[in-house]
C-alpha cells in the first residue's frame, strides 16, 4: 500500500472541530490549503472585516429610529456630541463624552418641564456601531419598560449621535435623575457588527468613573436577547436603587431569579 504524504493524510482526515461551527460564530475549524488558509475562508474574513468596518462608519438614522420609538409610546428628544463629524469623532473620544451647549440646554430644558425629575434616565446612542442602535435599541426599551412594571419613573428617550458612554452622565445629571442607563453600539467585532452594550450608572456626573457603572454586553439576536437583557438590566435597575450604587460594588445575581434562587 502507497504512503500516504503530509498533504494527502491532512486532506483524508475530517477536521474534529467543524461540528462545532454549527454552534459558534468563532473561527474554529477553518480548515487549511497548504500552509494557508482556503480561498473560502479568506473571503469569510475578508466580508466580515468590511461589515464591521461598515457598522463603525455608518451613521445612525436618527429620524427611523425616533419614529420607532414614538410608535412604542416614548417621548423622544435627540441631542449630539461635540464631535462634529464621524471622522472627528473617531479621532476624539473626549468629545464623545460631552453634549453639545445647544444639547445641553436642550436637556434642561426637558428637565425644566418634567413634574420630578426621573429615577431612571434612559440614552440610546451609535457609539461604534450604530447598526447595534438601530436593530435592537427600541426593543430593549420596549422590554425594559414591561419588565419595570411602572416601578421606576423614566425619563423621556434621547436619541444621541457621535456619543460615547461618558455622554450619558452628563444627560443624567442635567435631569437630576438617580441613575441613568446608556444603551449604545459596541466596538464591532468580526462575527458582531451589531451588538449592543447597557452601562447603567447610579447618580450620574460628569467625570463619573468607569467602575462605577454595570455593563451588559452582546445583545443582539445572536447573543443576548432583547428580552432577557432587558430582565437583567430591569433587576440591575431596582437594585441599583434599592442600594444606592453601581459599578463594582453591585454584583449581578439576576441569574438567581431564573434558576428560582
Amino acid at each position: 500500500m502507497q504512503e500516504l504524504d503530509a498533504s494527502e493524510l491532512d486532506a483524508a482526515q475530517p477536521d474534529p472541530w467543524a461540528a462545532l461551527r454549527a454552534h459558534t460564530p468563532a473561527r474554529i475549524a477553518l480548515g487549511r490549503s497548504g500552509n494557508s488558509l482556503p480561498t473560502a475562508e479568506v473571503l469569510r474574513f475578508a466580508a466580515a472585516h468590511a461589515l464591521a468596518r461598515d457598522a463603525v462608519q455608518t451613521a445612525l438614522d436618527s429620524i427611523a429610529l425616533t419614529a420607532e420609538l414614538q410608535a412604542d409610546g416614548w417621548a423622544v428628544h435627540t441631542l449630539h456630541s461635540r464631535a462634529p463629524d464621524r471622522a472627528t469623532y473617531l479621532r476624539r473620544p473626549d468629545l464623545g463624552r460631552r453634549l453639545h451647549a445647544d444639547s445641553a440646554d436642550g436637556v434642561s430644558g426637558v428637565a425644566a418641564v418634567l413634574a420630578a425629575p426621573p429615577e431612571l434616565a434612559l440614552v440610546l446612542a451609535d457609539g461604534l456601531s450604530a447598526q447595534a442602535a438601530q436593530a435592537n435599541g427600541a426593543a430593549v426599551l420596549r422590554n425594559l419598560r414591561s419588565a419595570l412594571q411602572g416601578a421606576v419613573t423614566l425619563s423621556p428617550v434621547f436619541v444621541a449621535q457621535q456619543a460615547r458612554v461618558a455622554l450619558a452622565d452628563e444627560v443624567g445629571g442635567l435631569l437630576k435623575a438617580q441613575a441613568v442607563l446608556m444603551l449604545l453600539g459596541e466596538r464591532p467585532g468580526l462575527s458582531s457588527p451589531d451588538s449592543l452594550g447597557a452601562y447603567l450608572s447610579f447618580a450620574p456626573h460628569v467625570g463619573l468613573a468607569d467602575a462605577s457603572r454595570n455593563c451588559v454586553s452582546n445583545i443582539r439576536s445572536q447573543g443576548l436577547g432583547a428580552e432577557l437583557a432587558a430582565a437583567r438590566l430591569a433587576w440591575l435597575v431596582r437594585e441599583a436603587l434599592r442600594r444606592r450604587l453601581t459599578g463594582v460594588g453591585l454584583k449581578d445575581d439576576s441569574d438567581k431569579l431564573v434558576l428560582g434562587g
